[in-house]
């Protein structure tokens, strides 16, 4: 474990305490760092930067802990994977006029690459995914597997210039240095290529309704942003016309119940109810508190 200021303005000056750490690592399971888990409920200590509203871990496990953990982590959210990929399609009406072509796409935190499947129906080519989870990489249809990077993201791997369009969902919560990682993102797109986040709004009414019990606060989540600090973070790394818009997510009812703030006896219960009803699978649609941040290189 080691201390850490804020991601944004390297400073701890003007961070205040948000929450005490509340985990016990005795408590990780094997989908502890998986996504679209059961809450858990457990976060490292938090720290709020009022500079910069970036709440932030500011007692972190090393990264390689974290590379080995998530390269364990299980799979078992395929179905939602694909529901995320559809939702996040339809913002590509917004980004595809802009950009130069559709020649070199790659998505970070890619998964089973539902997303890449998107992109190869919208027309890109080029397509490389990135992720460092074993189980969902093996776990991506037999005609995306090979495109997927078993790997965490190194900007080293990539030239300058090299993609019109970089994506990463719900993934720059995880990563222990986001203004690096976006200014190495801002590297490697072309002339008025863009990037396109999806990401958790720590500023949300879900999330302030449900305080530390909102799934956003999670062991796997180094930091989280709102609508003012993901503007700051893509400003500060170089990108221009950004724009910030609200995420209605659809997934099945049976997800929306995976995240509700009751006992995980009661929720296990509650889910083959509704299975056995038939409508766990009947999809909904709602804003649960994410945002799209989107922006674009001169």
């Amino acid at each position: 474990m080691k201390n850490r200021v804020c991601p944004l303005c390297d400073s701890a000056s003007m961070a205040t305490v948000f929450a005490v750490e509340d985990y016990k690592e005795s408590n990780f399971t094997e989908f502890a760092f998986a996504s679209r888990k059961f809450p858990e409920y457990m976060h490292y200590r938090l720290n709020l930067c009022s500079r910069c509203d970036v709440i932030y871990a500011s007692y972190v496990p090393s990264q390689e802990w974290l590379i080995n953990a998530y390269e364990k982590a299980e799979f078992d959210s395929a179905e939602e994977a694909y529901f995320a990929a559809r939702t996040y399609a339809d913002f590509m009406r917004f980004i595809i006029p802009r950009i130069p072509n559709l020649q070199g796409a790659l998505d970070i935190g890619t998964g089973n690459g539902a997303f890449l499947e998107e992109l190869l129906r919208l027309g890109f080519t080029k397509i490389q995914g990135i992720e460092p989870s074993l189980a969902p990489a093996k776990a991506a249809k037999d005609n995306i597997r090979p495109l997927i990077l078993e790997k965490p993201f190194q900007a080293a791997d990539f030239n300058s210039e090299s993609f019109s369009l970089v994506t990463c969902f719900q993934t720059i919560e995880h990563l222990p240095e986001p203004l690096t990682f976006v200014k190495d993102i801002h590297r490697i797109l072309k002339k008025e290529g863009a990037v396109f986040f999806v990401f958790h709004n720590h500023r949300s009414v879900s999330a302030k309704m449900l305080g530390l019990k909102s799934p956003i606060f999670d062991i796997e989540h180094l930091q989280l942003f709102s609508r003012d600090s993901m503007q700051l973070l893509l400003h500060e790394s170089g990108f221009v016309d950004v724009e910030i818009r609200v995420v209605y997510n659809k997934y099945p009812l049976r997800y929306w119940i995976k995240l509700m703030p009751m006992p995980l006896t009661v929720k296990k219960k509650l889910l083959i109810l509704i299975d056995a009803m038939g409508i766990g699978r009947v999809p909904i649609i709602m804003p649960a508190g994410n945002l799209a941040g989107i922006g674009f290189k001169k």
